[in-house]
């Protein structure tokens, strides 16, 4: 790639990034918050400086309790959310299966592996993924970080960047675009950020309400050169509103590239399914892209990751 010289990456830099971004060991064999461990005390005490209007905005879409129709793949398993009233309350049901593309969740690190079992896969760090199980995985679990993950958030809004309404399939986002937001905002990236990528999810569903989303994603988002800025500017977490983008330069050897690096390789979390669309007018109206952000998972054993509502405060 990349940064300096501004080009999409390669095949044979894709497959070097597993490699070139390893974080296996880093920070002990036993690990279990990969670069979340970039959040330090003196990061999260930092981010709380942040707060000046007791301003909170919400990251999180609704839960999807409804079939996206006609896309039959986007929320295939819709929530459910069943409802119980009595003569003096009333209580409710929720269910959901929140990965994929419509439910707002963090990825845990057990959630993906370097690469198939058959194939000698491997968790983050190196573990067995044999510790993941039908009755839940024994390391590397979402209920590791209950106490919440509490940093200063950095929202990149690629379409004001670029004055478009979304990002389009052919042009994905690409990591220098990142930088060069950060620039022309006076932001200098720094260690332990939540780096959140806005694509323009609503817009573009709106222009497109007939598009039936596949897997591989037919869809806009981001490009495999996110992935240098991330361990170069020692992001803790990455989140987004689109996930990779359905245009590849290159035939990368993955279904989704981001994805299959960042997690088992560099133990970085993935915020799936944001919505940045109010954050994105607050930043505008306040002059400010930096915040303090939390995101606090259900405390779910053994979980591969958990819904979520991300809070940005100003």
């Amino acid at each position: 790639m990349g940064l300096k010289d501004r080009t999409p990456t390669t095949v044979e830099e894709y497959l070097d990034y597993k490699a070139r971004f390893s974080n296996w060991g880093r920070w002990g064999d036993d690990d279990q918050f990969g670069t979340l461990n970039h959040i330090t005390p003196k990061v999260t005490k930092e981010a709380a400086s942040l707060i000046d209007t007791g301003r909170t905005i919400s990251c999180a879409n609704p839960l999807a309790t409804h079939s996206v129709v006609p896309d039959q793949f986007r929320n295939p398993r819709p929530a459910d959310h069943n409802m119980a009233v009595h003569e003096r309350g009333s209580g409710d049901y929720i269910g959901v299966s929140y990965h994929g593309f419509v439910n707002t969740h963090i990825d845990a690190l057990c959630h993906f592996f370097t690469k198939s079992v058959v194939a000698g896969g491997r968790l983050y760090n190196d573990k067995d993924p044999a510790l993941v199980r039908d009755s839940g995985a024994a390391t590397h679990s979402i209920d590791n970080w209950q106490d919440g993950i509490i940093t200063r958030g950095v929202l990149y809004d690629i379409p004001k960047f670029r004055g478009i309404d979304f990002v389009d399939l052919e042009n994905p986002v690409e990591g220098w675009e990142l930088q060069d937001w950060a620039d022309t905002q006076g932001i200098t990236p720094s260690s332990g950020d939540a780096v959140l990528i806005r694509s323009g999810y609503s817009a573009f569903w709106k222009a497109h309400p007939n598009l039936e989303m596949t897997f591989p994603p037919n869809t806009p988002g981001n490009a495999p050169s996110i992935i240098e800025f991330l361990y170069d500017t020692n992001a803790s977490l990455l989140g987004w509103d689109l996930q990779e983008s359905g245009h590849r330069e290159y035939d990368y050897p993955a279904r989704i590239p981001v994805h299959e690096v960042i997690i088992p390789h560099m133990g970085m979390p993935i915020l799936d399914n944001a919505n940045f669309d109010r954050l994105a007018k607050t930043c505008e109206e306040l002059n400010s892209y930096v915040f303090h952000f939390t995101i606090a998972p259900l405390v779910v054993e053994g979980g591969t990751g958990s819904p979520v509502n991300p809070i940005a405060m100003f």
